[in-house]
This record gives C-alpha cells, structure tokens and sequence, in this order.
C-alpha cells in the first residue's frame, strides 16, 4: 500500500520540535535513538519483507526487533488482540479462539488503525487526539541546538474532536505507521505526546526538571507503556492517589492509576522485584481490567497475556481453571493452563512435586509473573517451551 500525500495539517514550529525531542529523548541537540527511526509497525514482519497474511504463523501478531520500541508495541498488540477477540461485531461464542486470532490482511489493517485510534483517543480523554506525521520537506534547520533526525523537523499536526473523523484519517494514513523500515514506531509515540500534551506528560512523570520519557531500558521505558495503557506517563502503578511525605516534608500526592481500563498490566521483576517501591507495583485496577488482556513486563521484556472468556474477570468460578495464553513480539507463542483448584483434590503429590520443580527450572520468571495475579495457582505448559522465551 503506497502512501497518500499529507493534505492540511500544522507545521512544527522550531520551539515545538524541541520541546518534543527533549521531552521524548532528553536532547534536542543530539540524535535520538537510531531504532525509533527505523521501527515501522507490522504484522509478522521480518527484516521490513511483509509475507501475506495466511503465511504467518500468528497472523495476529505483530514482530519487532528486541529495541526500546517493543514496550510500547506490546500495548498496541493487547489492543489489537482486544478487537480481535472481543470487539468484532456479532461475536459467536461457538468460534474458536484460533479463528478468532486468523484475521486477513484488511481484517489486520482495521485492527491495527483502530488500535491506534482507541490509544490515542483514550490519551485525549474521549474529547480530542492529535496525529504527528511527517511531510517531505524540512520546517527546521540544522543548527547546534537541534540536530536534524529526518522526522520531527517534518512534522505536521492533525488535531480531530470526533472518533469517526479520526478512525477514518488513521485508515487513510496507515502506511505512514506501517512503512519498514520506517518511522511508524514514533509517529506513534510523538501522536501520543502531543495528544497529552508535553507540560500535562512531564508532570506525569513526577520527576527532576530535565526528566525525560525515553529512560535506558533496552525494550522500552515503563511510563511510555503507562501513557498508552492510561492515558497518563505515570511511573506509579497503585491504584489512586497516594500523599507520601515524613515529619520533616509536607505530604506530597503521588498519581496512580485512576480508573479501570480495558487492558491490564503484570510486571515481575526479577531478583530486584524485592526492591521495588509498593507504589511501583501494579495494583488491582492494573490487574483486573475490563477484557483479559494484560500487557505483560518479566525481568524487562515485554508481552501479551491473554484469554478469550471475558467472565473470567467477573465470575469468581471462572478463575478455578482456565487457559491462558502469552505471545511477545519476538513472534514467541505459549499456552497453558492456570489452575487455581486446591491442589489436595485427589491428584499424586508426589508427581505434582515433580511437574511444578520442573517447572520452576524452565521458565520461573513466566510463572512468577503469573504469580503476581493467581498467587497459588499451578501453570502447566502445553508442548514444549519455544526456545525464543528468555528472560
């Protein structure tokens, strides 16, 4: 699919193309990191050649390389799984999940304009998002206060007040998202910056002047995932407002989480999981979503868990016993089964000792991650571990 010409639009004003790469990447006047130039957002892509649809493997999924991009891919993943699942009108109860997750190349398009729509229709609180995509031509010079990266300079603005007026735009402009390699990745992420606005971001970020959103992580900073998962950069995960202060400072308010979306987030940390703050761990709100999709963080690579029965979030019976599935944009796939039925219920002990020591050898980090949300529940695999699973 060949890209439209930009009609309309706002240039980027100099003062505005700073603030942005300053408030993304920390500097105007060096080159942000190469990967978020080259990044487009695609379907089973690998090295930028896009096979048809029905010869994925997961024609659900999208791919990426293991760079800073794939936090933030995961969240466009859950939602993308989302409408697969749940939002493609009329849903059969009777249609298998695998049909469910087969969609065609215009079924993978829709999802993914969509996708994008929702995210940033959520950031713009349900009155307003922004796209940032860019022309041909440079608005801003080269000069030893901003170095040129062949994106931001060309940047225009498209601001919409409907949703229908927006989707239908996304889908025009899709390929600008999709070209790889390309851009797509961070035509994403600015669309998503200037929809919050860059003051309202920095002050999500609750951070030293100079703070800025992209952080070292090699997959991706978490306020970047908070941002498109809530609306809000917020590196607090605890439900609500939270005033921390001792005797000798005032109580300051730390923002959390402030309402239930519809994608979750579950995070284990590894060996530092121990040393991270109460206010860093995800609570409830994070945990029980709207749908049973979770984006998922263990030992920082990012994921997609997720299950197709939406009672599961709602019917207490439903969390006996259930299959959950976990897919990363490595194009790595798991299923297995959650159990969370007292284990004294007539099995071997003896041979489940064995299963779950196994287990734990193999892919502890998945399994403790799971932990953070069914605390005692046994997970057994089915088939054998992908070899691409490593954390």
């Amino acid at each position: 699919m060949s890209k439209l010409k930009l009609v309309g639009g706002r240039p980027i004003t100099m003062d505005e193309a700073i603030e942005l790469r300053q408030t993304v990447f920390g500097s105007a006047a060096s080159p942000p990191r190469g990967e978020w130039t080259r990044t487009g957002i695609n379907f089973g892509a690998a090295n930028g050649v896009r096979p048809p649809a029905s010869l994925f493997e997961y024609p659900y999924g999208l791919r990426t390389p293991r760079n800073a991009t794939r936090g933030m891919q995961s969240v466009l993943q859950a939602f993308i799984i989302k409408h697969f699942i749940f939002d493609v009108k009329p849903r059969d109860k009777s249609v298998p999940l695998e049909e469910l997750l087969k969609p065609t190349e215009a079924e993978q398009a829709q999802a993914l304009y969509l996708a994008i729509s929702d995210i940033l229709w959520n950031i713009g609180e349900k009155t307003k998002a922004i796209f940032a995509l860019p022309g041909e031509a440079s608005h801003i010079p080269h000069s030893h206060v901003y170095f040129q990266d062949n994106v931001t300079e060309k940047l225009f603005f498209f601001e919409f007040t409907t949703l229908d007026e927006m989707q239908i735009f996304a889908k025009r402009y899709l390929p600008y998202f999709t070209e790889n390699p390309g851009p797509g990745a961070l035509l994403l992420l600015y669309s998503a910056v200037v929809t919050r606005g860059m003051e309202n971001l920095r002050n999500d970020l609750d951070a030293p002047k100079g703070a800025h959103l992209m952080g070292p992580y090699e997959e991706g900073s978490l306020n970047i995932v908070t941002l498109l998962l809530t609306g809000r950069a917020t590196p607090y995960l605890h439900n609500g407002v939270v005033y921390v202060g001792d005797e000798d400072h005032y109580a300051l308010p730390q923002f959390g989480i402030l309402g239930r979306g519809s994608i979750g987030l579950l995070i284990w940390e590894g060996e530092n999981e121990a040393m991270r703050s109460a206010s860093r761990q995800p609570g409830s709100r994070l945990k029980t979503p709207a749908t049973p999709v979770w984006v998922s963080c263990c030992c920082g690579h990012f994921g997609v868990l997720f299950n197709s029965n939406r009672e599961l979030l709602r019917n207490y019976h439903a969390e006996k016993r259930f299959e959950l599935h976990y897919y990363t944009l490595a194009g790595c796939y798991l299923s297995m089964t959650v159990d969370n039925r007292q284990q004294e219920e007539g099995a071997d002990d003896g041979q489940e000792d064995g299963e779950r020591k196994q287990n734990d050898m193999v892919s502890t980090p998945l399994e403790r991650l799971i932990h953070t949300k069914w605390m005692e529940a046994k997970i057994t695999y089915h088939g054998p571990l992908p070899a691409s699973l490593n954390f």
